[in-house]
């Protein structure tokens, strides 16, 4: 399981990076759907680093306001998850 979360949390670094790299070639970029699903399937820790490495989306209010909506869905998922695991 381990292995698997890496992998989503490497390819979410990527896809932030060159989703960067495409805004500054002013060229088509990665829609924000795809960005954010590939945060929710596990890829928040790449998505955080990379948002910090590339300094990419950190000064756009309405992605914030998504990606932490995200994350609230997650560990509300995870709390579940773990309750039902334990019962």
């Amino acid at each position: 399981m381990i292995y698997i979360l890496l992998i989503i949390n490497f390819i979410t670094f990527i896809i932030f990076g060159w989703d960067k790299r495409l805004s500054i070639k002013h060229k088509r970029r990665i829609p924000e759907s795809t960005l954010l699903g590939a945060t929710f399937i596990g890829g928040t820790i790449g998505a955080i680093l990379s948002m910090f490495i590339f300094r990419h989306k950190i000064s756009k209010k309405s992605f914030l306001l998504k990606f932490g909506a995200m994350i609230l869905v997650q560990l509300f998922c995870i709390y579940f998850l773990q309750k039902y695991r334990q019962a």
